[in-house]
């Protein structure tokens, strides 16, 4: 095909408002495979695994779990046996000072934030957050004020959504370290995995993306009433929250799901504090759901939600690999350029 018949052929082809109204109208091409649209074949490109992927997949090698863990290393949260229709639902995240704060924030934010994450990871879940414990490294010359505004913040948002602050530990260091895990259910019906989406999946987000760093990562609010809507009112197939930039979790959900993906520069809402579009792909701390359902389901939530929940892709199978289609109609490889530790 030449260059020239290229350029009047693809804008057509990739275009966002024909994705879109074909969706919502239940027609467009069907390929074997049941999607919406046959993609074309991106070329093969390898991607070396950044060093926190790679250190996650080695620990999750040399770890041995019994019946009891129905999910462990690899998703926003592990997921254990319990009792009648729920599961356990367990999650940790360490904010260290300088890496994910800084002081000038001020100590109720920090506290706010600190909780916030946890609880992000249990609404990707589909889960609701119960109880939390709270440790804290601490400078010796840390004063008292600052702790006392922590646990403002901390305390502020656990009561928001019934979470029980029952413990935790202390010790001192060199900068301030906090480390908070929280304990959830969810109905074993209404459990969500980021390993279960499908190709012919379509691919939403929960809000604006992009620009998060520049003050809206330390006041956001985790989306537990959103996720538990979705899970109560539609077949999920994958869901996980964005953390680390849209590029990196998007990758992550199609590596645990053994599928590939396709989304639209023009369909991807960003924030008025983003910069640039490259902030909204691969920035990070936004904490929105990235989550992906059948068709005929999106068709439905576009119907009743669709000014809160916006398609931005569809899932396809995993030999086409992760694409981006730009403004102009071009397809090109979606590389995972979020955030990631020791890059």
């Amino acid at each position: 095909m030449s260059s020239r018949y290229r350029k009047v052929y693809n804008p057509p082809l990739f275009s966002p408002r024909r994705f879109l109204r074909n969706l919502i109208a239940g027609t467009g091409p069907k390929t074997k495979q049941g999607g919406q649209r046959k993609s074309l074949k991106s070329s093969p490109k390898t991607i070396f695994l950044p060093n926190e992927l790679y250190l996650v997949k080695r620990i999750a090698g040399k770890i041995k779990n019994d019946s009891s863990v129905v999910c462990g290393i690899g998703d926003d949260a592990a997921v254990l046996r319990d009792s009648g229709d729920k599961y356990l639902l367990l999650t940790c995240d360490m904010l260290i000072e300088g890496v994910d704060f800084g002081l000038s924030a001020g100590p109720q934010a920090i506290g706010h934030k600190s909780l916030a994450c946890s609880l992000s990871d249990i609404a990707a879940m589909g889960g609701l957050p119960k109880y939390a414990l709270i440790s804290l490294g601490l400078p010796k010359k840390c004063p008292g004020k600052f702790l006392d505004g922590f646990y403002r913040g901390a305390n502020k948002l656990a009561r928001q959504f019934k979470t029980n602050i029952v413990g935790g530990d202390l010790s001192s260091s060199p900068q301030i370290v906090v480390d908070v895990s929280v304990l959830g259910t969810v109905k074993k019906k209404k459990l969500v995995l980021r390993s279960g989406a499908k190709p012919g999946d379509i691919i939403f987000v929960s809000g604006p993306l992009g620009g998060s760093i520049y003050g809206r990562h330390l006041g956001f609010i985790p989306r537990i009433k959103e996720a538990n809507y979705l899970v109560s009112n539609y077949r999920m197939n994958a869901m996980m929250d964005i953390s680390d930039g849209l590029s990196l979790d998007l990758y992550r959900l199609c590596s645990a799901s053994r599928a590939g993906a396709v989304i639209y520069e023009d369909l991807i809402p960003l924030s008025k504090d983003a910069k640039s579009f490259d902030q909204a792909l691969h920035m990070g701390e936004d904490f929105e759901l990235l989550f992906t359902l059948p068709a005929r389901e999106a068709r439905r939530l576009i119907k009743h939600r669709g000014r809160i929940f916006k398609a931005i892709g569809e899932m396809r199978e995993r030999k086409y690999g992760i694409s981006l289609i730009s403004k102009g109609g071009r397809e090109k490889p979606l590389e995972p350029r979020g955030y990631q530790h020791w890059r």
